[in-house]
């Protein structure tokens, strides 16, 4: 299982993100930099070894204005791979995050507004530059597409597996920041159903949380709070036989 950091820009800030509510998400405040400008978290994250950094780009999810500019800069800089939510719900937009130095599109269901648009993307940009977002809040999936067609989330991502998606972001914004654990119940039915390599993020606490998912079959986590706040330590990380991506 690989842990992949992180970083939530608001504004051209990196923000501490709780619970989904951004319009209260103030500026991290980290025991891994002094810094809350996105290149300098990304750097700090670069030298305890991680490779792979996924960023949330909150402007353009909002539909306000996109921080590509940095985004590429944080590539250019730190030589880490990006998979980055900028709000993608068309290929024009796929492809401008590409030139921006973006090796994954994540599309966030909370955004999508048509569900054809994942097999179009993984169908031009390949399965490996694709991975969603599936938004959950309180149990329930966030979408802009209609889901008359698909009674419970599960059966969402049963559809995606059909378009030839590979990997799919378990995000629970209820629990974004919160530490309070993982929603243990869904994900384990999820794994049972689906043949796709599940990332979850969203409430992981501490070595322990991430031992457990591990045991359970989990593909990666997304890790941030317990990071930044110490509790889950790079060492420990390794030390446990998880791979730092």
């Amino acid at each position: 299982m690989k842990i992949v950091p992180v970083l939530d820009i608001l504004d051209n800030v990196a923000v501490h993100a709780v619970r989904g509510r951004r319009k209260e998400y103030k500026p991290i405040k980290s025991v891994l930099c002094a810094s809350a400008a996105p290149v300098d978290v990304a750097m700090a994250f670069r030298s305890l070894g991680f490779c792979e950094l996924y960023v949330a780009d909150l402007n353009a999810i909002t539909g306000d204005h996109d921080n590509f500019a940095v985004i590429e800069q944080i590539a250019e800089k730190t030589g880490l791979q990006l998979m980055v939510d900028a709000g993608v719900g068309e290929i024009k937009q796929a492809r401008t995050a590409m030139r921006h130095k973006t090796s994954k599109v994540v599309v966030g269901t909370e955004t999508l507004t048509d569900i054809g648009f994942v097999e179009e993307a993984v169908h031009l940009l390949g399965p490996d530059r694709v991975i969603v977002s599936f938004d959950m809040k309180n149990g329930h999936l966030l979408s802009k597409f209609s889901l008359d067609k698909f009674p419970e989330p599960i059966d969402v991502l049963r559809e995606f597996q059909r378009m030839g998606l590979t990997q799919v972001i378990l995000l629970d914004l209820a629990r974004v920041g919160s530490e309070e654990g993982v929603d243990s119940a869904f994900l384990r039915d999820v794994l049972e159903s689906v043949n796709l390599q599940i990332l979850v993020g969203g409430g992981l606490r501490n070595l322990d949380d991430l031992v457990k998912l591990k045991d359970m079959g989990v593909f990666g986590v997304l890790l941030a709070t317990a990071l930044h706040s110490g509790k889950i330590k790079v060492e420990e990380i390794t030390r446990a036989g998880l791979t730092i991506s």
